[in-house]
């Protein structure tokens, strides 16, 4: 797995969700990756919903504190710290376990739980058949993640990230479900200007490019054009 040893680090867990979240457009991508989540999984209460790449918490909280009975892993003992932290604070804590593990060996029986979610997570695999697997392995019913896609903005500054992501095709991810048995159920397609270069943004003006997005979005050219594509797959 990609930046394995990056999400390590204590610093990087410090400033982590402060430099992604806390302002202007940062705080526009984080509304909108949480409704594209919450569209997909809904109802939430008293689901049994394991997320992948939990890092400190952001979805997990949320889901917790709309009454879903939910277990977080992730690689990083930093990071599993924070979401602890904040699960304390929002007072979800006994609603929510985090584990640290591995994605591509789950510890989980099969058909395990009602729901099994990844976000931010498949532009770092290595394998990414693999690990739909497992997620597809301990789902009884639903399977949601996203990809960053290979025809879209995000390819235009890839290349001057830290780590790069892998970029997906469609013809990629169909390749994927059927690999991991897998029937796609619903599809969403967001942000056109990739959400990396959205946080560098004042609030303003991230709210004004998105309205322009909108116009484009809703469209069949603009699906085709959106950076990040929500997939949301039932198991066969």
């Amino acid at each position: 797995m990609k930046g394995q040893e990056w999400y390590q680090q204590e610093t990087v867990v410090e400033s982590y969700e402060d430099k992604r979240f806390s302002r202007g457009g940062g705080r526009l991508t984080d509304r909108l990756e949480k409704e594209a989540v919450l569209d997909a999984l809904e109802p939430v209460e008293d689901k049994k919903i394991l997320e992948i790449a939990c890092g400190t918490g952001r979805f997990t909280v949320l889901l917790a504190e709309l009454g879903a009975d939910i277990v977080g892993l992730d690689i990083s003992t930093p990071m599993l710290g924070e979401g602890r932290a904040k699960a304390r604070r929002a007072g979800v804590a006994d609603r929510i376990e985090f584990m640290r593990g591995d994605a591509a060996r789950l510890p989980f029986p099969d058909d395990h739980f009602d729901a099994v979610f990844g976000v931010r997570f498949f532009h770092l695999a290595e394998t990414p058949t693999e690990y739909l697997t497992e997620m597809a392995r301990v789902s009884r019913g639903q399977v949601v993640f996203d990809t960053y896609n290979r025809f879209s903005g995000r390819s235009l500054y890839n290349w001057a990230l830290p780590m790069g992501s892998r970029l997906y095709s469609r013809r990629e991810v169909d390749g994927m479900l059927d690999a991991a048995g897998l029937t796609l159920a619903g599809e969403h397609h967001e942000f056109l200007v990739p959400f990396g270069l959205y946080r560098k943004l004042p609030g303003g003006v991230a709210d004004a490019i998105r309205r322009a997005e909108r116009a484009v979005g809703d469209t069949d050219p603009g699906d085709d054009l959106a950076s990040i594509s929500y997939w949301n797959a039932t198991v066969e």
